[in-house]
């Protein structure tokens, strides 16, 4: 952790040596989800409520998927665009170094100008809170704690598996954005209103529905159960990533080299 943190104070130095251009990207990156936030309001401006889910119900989604995505976006970088350490043969030079792959990936982007989306979506967070009709206490305040930290990684996982496939095709990456920015998208809205296929595929293949949907259900209110239950369901983020170090690990061991 104190070579991450190296990395990222290093990073961050560098993305600060243009402060006027960090300062129009941040500016950027918070109004760019506007686009959607709009559209959601104006989709319950026109019909109401979608399968009993008011506006701020899914405001509530939407910041907290914002917030994971913003997080994974800022310190996974690395995955997202490691792409391009294959194609300009960088990643030969990590292999040699005396540091796990992992780590050194991870250190090898850092994007502190997903702030912008980040304080956009905490302000919805707190338009949110105050719209919806929630006794909150200990439980939820540790629930939403949870939902933020297994989401953000479970984006992580996601995005190492995307740069898994990079071992063998850097052209079939756009596939992987169905799982990235197309789950980013959808995942604000009730799961249920998905085909079956689809809710089964974000609750046992990308558990998507154990960090978000299901959670979000229990502190609304809308279903019973054990508190402490649905609490910590959205740490099945934090399990998720587990299998993609392995599959991750697979794909390094059978990287050949980008050759001369």
């Amino acid at each position: 952790m104190k070579l991450y943190a190296t990395y990222i104070r290093l990073l961050f130095k560098s993305q600060m040596e243009y402060k006027a251009s960090f300062v129009m990207t941040v500016i950027t990156q918070f109004i760019q989800p506007l686009a959607l936030f709009a559209g959601i309001y104006m989709l319950f401006e026109r019909f109401g409520d979608v399968q009993g889910w008011t506006v701020f119900e899914v405001f509530l989604s939407y910041s907290v998927i914002g917030i994971c995505a913003a997080t994974s976006k800022c310190f996974a970088r690395g995955f997202d665009q490691f792409d391009n350490l294959i194609r300009t043969a960088a990643f030969d030079r990590i292999l040699v170094r005396p540091r796990g792959t992992v780590i050194q990936v991870l250190g090898s982007g850092f994007d502190a100008k997903r702030v912008g989306h980040f304080i956009q979506a905490s302000i919805v967070l707190v338009i949110a809170i105050v719209g919806v009709d929630i006794s909150w206490d200990l439980l939820r305040l540790v629930m939403l704690a949870n939902m933020i930290i297994g989401g953000s990684l479970l984006f992580v996982g996601i995005y190492m598996l995307q740069a898994t496939a990079a071992f063998w095709t850097i052209d079939g990456l756009e596939f992987s954005h169905i799982f990235t920015h197309g789950l980013q998208q959808n995942a604000i809205y009730p799961l249920s209103i998905f085909p079956r296929a689809i809710t089964v595929f974000f609750t046992f293949i990308i558990p998507f529905a154990t960090v978000a949907y299901l959670p979000l259900q229990y502190m609304l209110g809308k279903i019973d159960g054990i508190g402490w239950v649905y609490a910590f369901m959205p740490l099945a983020g934090v399990l998720f990533v587990l299998p993609c170090v392995g599959v991750w690990r697979f794909g390094v061991s059978r990287y050949s080299s980008a050759g001369s």
